[in-house]
């Protein structure tokens, strides 16, 4: 027989439900359908035109390899931050760990004019850059900086709690078996951080793909050249070619929505490993590190 958790009446919590699915609707949903609406009001020949018009395309283009190129280098930096935040003890590592938490309290404006202060024609850095012909800011590198800059927290921050809850007794086991400091993190870490490490690349991901307001700063706006999506709406959209904007904010309300698709899957995996038996032993691999070293 089941139990309510709670000690409410049954009226409460019909009227909690009801007022979270009228939210849901007014400020989800329904705008969410107005977006692919009015993108299809003109009709499939109408949208599929607007998404294959050369500026749209190189939007599209440049918000996915700004994406290929920021997503990994997150990856990268974000479980190298929450390794070192989670299993060792240094000077600084509260501060490390302010810095990782620094881009979810400046806003992306303000990253976006760092980088123009950094490597604009004024900048501190601008002189020089001129000097080699090398453009940062209103170029590809620039906005892949400053989307790098928004998303960092994203994995780190995912991980470094996971990491704290789970301990070093795993990891120490396979030291003390004989093995190096990557064959642990390969065989022993990374398994166990897989579904958090999946969930912190979606979150990332999605950010990377819709970031406006740094992207803005540091474009330029040059149409075909450091437009991403986002930025391509708002153009279209102030030319009054709204038909055209909601096609390409359609195309960016489809990819939310599959990035939510593949966030519910790995949150629901993640939760039947968490309620999966639990063994005596750790979850070491079957084979012997000592072993492999020999061979």
């Amino acid at each position: 027989m089941s139990q309510n958790t709670t000690t409410e009446s049954a009226w409460v919590r019909y009227t909690l439900v009801g007022l979270a699915l009228v939210f849901m609707f007014l400020f989800l949903l329904l705008p969410l359908a107005a977006v692919f609406t009015e993108a299809l009001r003109k009709g499939v020949d109408a949208y599929w035109q607007a998404l294959q018009e050369p500026d749209a395309w190189s939007a599209i283009q440049l918000t996915f390899i700004t994406a290929l190129i920021a997503v990994p280098l997150n990856l990268v930096f974000g479980v190298a931050a929450a390794w070192a935040i989670a299993k060792y003890e240094f000077t600084g590592k509260a501060f490390l760990t302010t810095l990782v938490d620094l881009p979810f309290s400046v806003s992306p404006v303000v990253a976006g004019l760092i980088y123009v202060l950094m490597f604009g024609a004024q900048g501190w850095m601008g002189p020089w850059l001129q000097a080699h012909d090398i453009k940062i800011v209103f170029a590809v590198p620039g906005i892949v900086l400053a989307t790098v800059f928004v998303t960092f927290p994203f994995i780190a921050r995912e991980l470094i709690p996971l990491m704290q809850a789970q301990g070093n007794d795993e990891e120490q086991a396979a030291l003390v078996l004989g093995a190096t400091g990557w064959q642990t993190f390969w065989h022993v870490t990374l398994p166990n951080i897989k579904w958090g490490l999946m969930y912190g690349v979606i979150l990332c991901n999605a950010r990377a793909m819709g970031e406006f307001g740094a992207v803005s700063v540091v474009s330029g706006h040059i149409r075909g050249q450091t437009n991403t999506m986002p930025l391509h709406v708002e153009i279209l959209y102030n030319e009054y070619q709204s038909a055209a904007a909601f096609a390409v904010a359609s195309l960016l309300a489809l990819l939310a929505l599959v990035t939510l698709v593949l966030k519910s899957f790995v949150e629901w995996r993640s939760a039947r490993e968490l309620t999966a038996p639990v063994h005596a032993t750790p979850k070491l691999p079957h084979w012997s590190f000592n072993n492999e070293l020999t061979h």
